[in-house]
């Protein structure tokens, strides 16, 4: 098949990008704004020769995946902010076990029930610290239709060749637009498969990482036979309440990523290079930031974007190079408190000239609001 045109909703599209990554399993509860992503993959799983179950709650639903994914299959669930808190014990112990999996958090206003139509930016701090103890994850966030399709690939690459769960992050606006989308044939995108063990089944140990980082990973039900813990646990997958494990253990769950920064945190400009004025946007304002920047530079003010397609880790050296040589930063995002602005501020320091365009009344950031920030 040739790479086909097609006009689709972002969340059509992630489910679309599932499909072509190879997931074949999802589990899930419809939760608006995210519920698109469940009937498309309850009409088009199994016809890929995949699974879809609707499950009685999010809870269940990460504990399905996770199984799922431990039996060999690529998984995947999408919810919203409601949903994803109810899913974060179940999303730490895919991440102390290594379990690749996916897990869409198409944000909405809040908080608890909210606005359930309505679009938001404020779920970044729970992404990254929404589980207890020491731990990291990998999220992308789109902000076109052709991201959510393209990022729903890479995010499941980056489940299967880190052995790490990833979150998509689109906030309601982009899961809802429709734009047209260039579906790649099969090939013309890289699909990237986990790393199976090779050794003898008798020497397996699930959590011994290679050089670069990353433990292969067997399948549930084959030759080889192991445990996965969401104790704290040493190479052979049981329990280990020893000091050393511990800092061996908790160490390895970050080290893997950080090894790997460069390829994992993925950023894009649009006229940044000699900017005076540098929106920093993710998802939806990304757009709008573009749009405000582009009217500035018609009145001669340098103004670019940087849009941080990686949520977390975040993304400290591109902030640093270009918000570094900027004269102000504006940071624009559908929260209260200024969630990433919070990050900016840490990487630039308290001297840089660092300012916030926020909303959280449910409704998109339009340019004018974020031209009244810099005039």
């Amino acid at each position: 098949m040739r790479s086909e045109a097609k006009l689709m909703q972002g969340n059509q599209a992630i489910a679309e990008g599932a499909f072509y990554a190879g997931a074949r399993f999802y589990a899930g509860y419809p939760i608006t704004p995210s519920s698109e992503i469940a009937e498309e993959c309850s009409k088009r799983m199994p016809l890929v020769g995949g699974v879809y179950m609707q499950m009685e709650d999010e809870i269940a639903s990460m504990g399905a995946i996770i199984g799922a994914s431990l039996a060999g299959a690529k998984s995947f669930t999408a919810t919203s902010g409601p949903g994803f808190s109810l899913m974060q014990e179940n999303l730490g112990l895919a991440v102390m076990g290594e379990v690749p999996c996916v897990v869409v958090d198409v944000q909405r206003a809040g908080p608890s029930t909210g606005l359930a139509t309505k679009p938001a930016q404020a779920d970044v701090m729970q992404i990254r610290w929404g589980r207890h103890g020491d731990q990291t994850l990998i999220a992308l966030c789109p902000a076109t239709v052709a991201e959510c399709f393209s990022l729903t690939v890479t995010a499941f690459n980056f489940a299967e060749k880190f052995r790490v769960p990833v979150i998509i992050a689109p906030d309601e606006v982009v899961g809802h637009l429709r734009e047209n989308v260039i579906i790649p044939g099969p090939g013309e995108l890289e699909v990237i498969e986990r790393k199976q063990p090779s050794g003898a089944p008798a020497s397996y140990k699930p959590f011994t990482a290679d050089a670069d980082g990353v433990a292969p990973l067997a399948a549930y039900g084959g030759d080889y036979v192991f445990h996965v813990s969401s104790s704290m646990h040493g190479p052979e997958g049981y329990s280990n309440n020893e000091p050393a494990n511990a800092t061996w253990r908790v160490g390895q769950l970050h080290r893997k990523l950080e090894m790997h920064r460069d390829e994992i945190v993925i950023t894009k400009t649009f006229d940044a290079d000699d900017a005076e004025v540098l929106f920093i946007a993710f998802g939806a304002t990304t757009r709008a930031s573009r749009a405000a920047a582009l009217e500035l530079r018609k009145q001669g003010v340098k103004a670019g974007v940087l849009q941080l397609v990686t949520l977390w880790p975040f993304a400290d050296r591109e902030v640093a190079k270009l918000g570094g040589r900027a004269k102000t930063v504006v940071v624009t995002e559908m929260n209260y408190s200024g969630q990433v602005a919070g990050e900016v501020r840490r990487v630039l320091g308290s001297g840089a000239d660092i300012r916030q365009v926020n909303s959280y009344n449910g409704q998109i950031i339009r340019p004018r609001a974020i031209l009244k920030a810099v005039q």
